[in-house]
C-alpha cells in the first residue's frame, strides 16, 4: 500500500475490531491500556465508536461472517484512517487460513497501513508499530 500522508492535529483515538480468532491478540491490545504500558502516554485513547476513530486496530482472521461487518465499520470511520493489522491471523490468516470459512487476510478486504506481526504480538510491538508509523508520516 505504501505510507499515506497523514496529518493529525490531536491525540489518536483507536477503535478495536476483533475478528474471528483465538483472542490472544485482543488480550494484548487490552494490555496496552494497563498502567504498565499506558497507551495514553502517547496521546492514544481506545474509544467505543468507530465514527470518532483515527486508527482502526484489526485483530484476528476475517471469516465470511464478519467480513461484511469489517467493511461496514471501515466505511463508517472518518477519513483519513490508519488501519493496523495485528497478529499473524490479521496479516496472513494464521492457523485459520486453511479453514473453509476464511474470507482472507485484512489487506484483501480493506487497505492496511501498518502490519504488526506476532502470535500474539507483545504490547511493546503494538505500541512501537503505531508510533513508528506516525514518525514516518
Amino acid at each position: 500500500m505504501g505510507i499515506k500522508s497523514y496529518c493529525f492535529k490531536k491525540s489518536l483515538w483507536l477503535y478495536h475490531f476483533a475478528g474471528a480468532s483465538c483472542n490472544n491478540c485482543d488480550i494484548e491490545v487490552l494490555d496496552c491500556l494497563t498502567p504498565r504500558y499506558d497507551v495514553e502516554r502517547f496521546g492514544m485513547l481506545l474509544i467505543g465508536s468507530v465514527r470518532h476513530a483515527d486508527v482502526l486496530l484489526v485483530a484476528g482472521s476475517i471469516n465470511k461472517k464478519c467480513k461484511s461487518r469489517l467493511l461496514e465499520v471501515y466505511h463508517q470511520a472518518p477519513k483519513p484512517l490508519v488501519v493496523v493489522a495485528i497478529g499473524a491471523c490479521g496479516i496472513t490468516g494464521g492457523v485459520f487460513a486453511e479453514g473453509n470459512t476464511f474470507a482472507g487476510p485484512v489487506d484483501k478486504i480493506i487497505p492496511v497501513d501498518v502490519y504488526i506481526p506476532g502470535c500474539p504480538p507483545k504490547p511493546e510491538a503494538i505500541l512501537a508499530g503505531i508510533v513508528n508509523f506516525l514518525n514516518k508520516s
